[in-house]
């Protein structure tokens, strides 16, 4: 079959759910096309081996070098097959602020207050503690308590508490602002992505086609709407056609990168890189937004945290153990258990730092190993004013594209990250978290600007939540309306991070989800 009423391009976060959507009640043909595979394994589905998750399931990508990071080039991991970053991510389950939705509303993406977006996070949504005002209890995404967090996790919270600052049991609640353990997308002690969520559900419905090892190198345009893409599975290439229309879930990498490929984005580039342009459309690629983040990490003589030691090994091979056998214990573990969300100044309108606390000594994403037993902390800027771009290195699709976010080109970003250092150290100062007394891998003297200033550019890098480059507004300039609907070009919607006028205050993954359910629901009411 390659004739379909919606084809989805992208199994991700946003593209599983805009699928399992459209597909769920049988009146559709629907097609989900992604590039990678199932990531139907253990790597991906055991929360702990999350370190571990092999290369086809992440594209690894790499920035351009990075001006404000000394010219370093930062690392841009990318979830590749079914369930996209959801497949390898830390699983955190956090939406936002509600003033992050309410400002986008004013920007102009009409319709996606945080009133508009709560019933569709609730609709998403299968919370094990129930449902309320503010949570879901029966959507397909579940979401849960961490059961075996390390004792060094609690004890981050509890020395943030030891400083007044505030505990906060449900970052997706009335309140954001405080410190606590995380809640995380598992199910019975396994990762529980967008795809296992939405997509696995109805493999083998008649209605519904899965098509994965499809590379898509181009949304095809006539007569000015999208009707279909060229696909290529191995050395083979076919078209498939779409009577209703076509969505782009790709990510805030990928789907400006295919819409360049495609014809559609700034004229002069496509020109340059040899595409004909079918819509000048200047946005496409622009705007891109990401948490620029700094990770300290202390060594401690405890054993505690995870580690690599003789100690440390012989609990890890007992944890898999336990986890194969029973799916519960410490192998359970998002590894980034607790942190917090914290205002750098009285005067900003909601936090704008949040922290990421890991019982384990974190180098380079986790890439390089560190000996011993420690722990680490994130801080990163929520609401960064830096901007950067997604443009074509090449006219093949295989290709990455050239990626560059600007990291800490604008000097704000830069001293709201120094506050959200400088309280990381408080916290890990204030007991009980100090008494391990840990030893600091990196130390400086927190209380002069110029010397932290060069330890921040010198580490720091993404917490990977790169939104903005197919970005949402009212205005001619938008890349797509409020509707989701491309401008421009018809029959073609993109629904995934990069549709986000601004990022969010918080991780990406719920709120791409909660596009993606937005999406479904927008072309449906268009193909009716």
């Amino acid at each position: 079959m390659d004739q379909f009423d919606i084809i989805v391009i992208g199994g991700g976060s946003a593209g599983s759910a805009a699928a399992g959507r459209l597909a769920e009640d049988g009146t559709r043909r629907v097609c989900l096309i992604e590039a990678g595979g199932s990531n139907d394994n253990m790597w991906v589905k055991t929360p702990g081996f999350m370190p571990f998750i092999p290369k086809k399931s992440n594209y690894q990508y790499d920035t351009v070098p990075q001006k404000g990071l000394n010219g370093r080039t930062g690392y841009q991991p990318r979830g590749r097959g079914l369930g996209g970053s959801s497949a390898i991510n830390a699983m955190i389950y956090i939406r936002g602020h509600a003033f992050d939705y309410d400002q986008w509303a004013a920007l102009g993406a009409i319709g996606w207050s945080y009133a508009d977006v709560l019933p569709y996070f609730k609709r998403s949504e299968g919370n094990e503690r129930g449902a309320d005002e503010w949570h879901g209890g029966d959507g397909p995404l579940n979401v849960m308590d961490q059961r075996w967090p390390n004792v060094t996790s609690r004890r981050f919270v509890e020395s943030a508490a030891a400083l007044q600052l505030p505990r906060t049991p449900d970052f997706n609640g009335a309140q954001q602002e405080g410190f606590g353990l995380y809640q995380v997308t598992q199910k019975g002690g396994e990762r529980w992505s967008a795809a296992r969520a939405y997509v696995e559900p109805l493999r083998g419905r008649a209605n519904f086609a899965i098509r994965t090892g499809a590379l898509v190198e181009k949304i095809i345009v006539e007569n000015g709407r999208a009707t279909g893409v060229a696909i290529r599975r191995g050395n083979a290439r076919e078209t498939l056609r779409a009577a209703g229309g076509v969505i782009l879930s790709a990510g805030a990498f990928g789907s400006p990168q295919l819409l360049m490929l495609s014809g559609i984005g700034p004229a002069a580039h496509l020109k340059a890189m040899g595409i004909d342009p079918v819509a000048d459309r200047a946005a496409v690629g622009a705007d891109l937004q990401d948490h620029i983040d700094y990770v300290s990490s202390w060594e401690t003589r405890s054993g505690d945290p995870f580690g690599d030691s003789l100690a440390g090994s012989w609990r890890m091979l007992k944890a898999i153990f336990e986890h194969r056998t029973g799916r519960t214990g410490i192998m359970t573990t998002p590894f980034a258990e607790a942190g917090g969300f914290w205002k750098s100044r009285p005067d900003v309108a909601a936090p704008d730092i949040q922290f990421h606390f890991v019982p384990a000594m974190l180098e380079d994403h986790g890439r390089t190993k560190v000996k011993g037993h420690g722990f680490s902390c994130h801080a990163c800027v929520l609401r960064p004013e830096s901007r950067g771009s997604v443009t074509l290195a090449s006219p093949d699709a295989a290709a990455a594209p050239l990626i560059d976010p600007g990291f800490l080109t604008d000097d704000r970003d830069m001293a709201t990250l120094r506050a959200g250092v400088r309280m990381m150290h408080r916290i890990v100062a204030a007991p009980p978290l100090s008494d391990y007394a840990g030893v600091d891998r990196h130390p400086v003297n927190i209380d002069d600007d110029a010397a932290l200033d060069a330890l921040i550019r010198s580490r720091a890098d993404t917490v990977y939540h790169p939104v903005g480059t197919c970005r949402m507004g009212s205005d001619a300039d938008a890349v797509v309306d409020p509707t989701l609907k491309l401008n421009g070009v018809d029959g073609l919607w993109v629904a995934d991070a990069s549709i986000m006028p601004r990022l969010v205050s918080g991780n990406t993954n719920a709120p791409s989800i909660m596009i993606g359910e937005r999406a479904a629901d927008f072309v449906k009411s268009a193909l009716q």
